[in-house]
């Protein structure tokens, strides 16, 4: 008995059907992603994305008080 390739279906589980425009498209590659993400497969820790963020909005302050 053999079980299907759970990354054929992008890891949902559901067989993958090919979309046909560019909403079922879109809707894919979003799945897709949440899919890679769920499986640990994403690129940047969010760790890093956040403190990215704060350092780019601390800049942004820092500049706004000390431009007086």
């Amino acid at each position: 008995m053999s079980h299907p390739d759970p990354a054929a279906s992008g890891g949902t589980g559901r067989p993958r059907v090919e979309p046909t425009n560019w909403i079922d498209r879109r809707r894919q590659k979003i799945a897709d992603e949440i899919a890679r993400n769920r499986r640990g497969d994403y690129i940047v820790p969010t760790w890093v994305l956040a403190l990215t963020l704060a350092l780019i909005v601390g800049g942004w302050i820092t500049l706004i008080v000390l431009a007086d």
